[in-house]
């Protein structure tokens, strides 16, 4: 009796080892391995209007790819106070964001308002699907603090800039001011990034101040907003910031062939067509 209870449990044991290894095996293919980030290089495939962008990692440095010296103080402060307040102080994800995020939704009976910092955009972009459930975003909380760790702050953000969209088939910052200002991304004035930034959440339906030739007023107000977080983040003086807002903000003319042609939203209609100093 004493060897069969000894055989059972033994065979127990090897059973519940079996799957518990099986178990890892499955939870460490789920987790792509984020440090790969350090040596490699994401390059956006843009595939047409109707279809989503293809991220793939490259060994060699995209013709395109800028580092962060090559993209102007001023225009990385413009993004970062826009789109991460917190970048450089949270790990990965900012949980009083999240809390706010899950309290509005609730409150509002949406799952309208995003949460996400720049590390978590780039963890989702570069390795994850595009399925929207918890699952991916218990992942993505994952490994933005594993990014984090491994990878670092500066190719963090080098990464972003080098794949966020600014407007149908723009990608990258060293496209946007091309596109946008016929300029490097070194020459980014502060209210040019102020730009830039503004496009972010919605880079097709907020480029409609480009398409105008002037800023509509929402696009004004916000503009407006992060050059006043810039100086509040010590980006820019108080000097600095009120010349860029009197400033005016000169687009690169280019034949209508080469602008996409998208449906206006009626929020984001020209306030003053008249208007010509931005």
């Amino acid at each position: 009796m004493g060897r069969f209870i000894f055989g059972l449990s033994l065979i127990s044991v090897t059973l519940v080892g079996f799957f518990a290894w099986q178990g890892w095996q499955y939870f460490r293919s789920e987790f792509p391995d984020v440090s790969v980030l350090k040596t490699q290089y994401p390059v956006v495939h843009y595939l047409g209007p109707k279809k989503p962008p293809r991220v793939t990692l490259s060994k060699s440095r995209p013709p395109s790819w800028v580092s962060l010296g090559q993209v102007s103080k001023v225009g990385i402060g413009a993004i970062v106070v826009s789109e991460d307040w917190a970048f450089y102080q949270h790990g990965g994800f900012d949980a009083r964001q999240i809390k706010e995020a899950i309290k509005e939704d609730w409150e509002e009976g949406t799952f309208a308002r995003g949460a996400s910092t720049i590390t978590q955009q780039v963890v989702r972009n570069v390795f994850l699907d595009k399925d929207k459930n918890l699952w991916r975003k218990l992942k993505e909380l994952i490994l933005a603090v594993r990014i984090e760790e491994s990878v670092g702050k500066r190719k963090i953000l080098e990464s972003y800039l080098n794949i966020a969209e600014w407007g149908e088939g723009i990608y990258g910052i060293n496209a946007a001011t091309q596109f946008y200002f016929k300029k490097s991304p070194m020459e980014l004035t502060a209210r040019e990034g102020a730009f830039l930034a503004m496009l972010l959440p919605s880079p097709k339906r907020y480029s409609q101040s480009y398409r105008a030739r002037h800023l509509t007023e929402y696009a004004q107000d916000t503009v407006s907003d992060i050059l006043h977080k810039m100086t509040q983040a010590r980006y820019l003086t108080e000097q600095d910031r009120d010349r860029e807002l009197s400033s005016a903000l000169v687009f690169e003319v280019r034949p209508n062939s080469e602008v996409p042609s998208l449906p206006v939203h009626e929020s984001e209609m020209p306030i003053n067509k008249a208007k010509t100093a931005l």
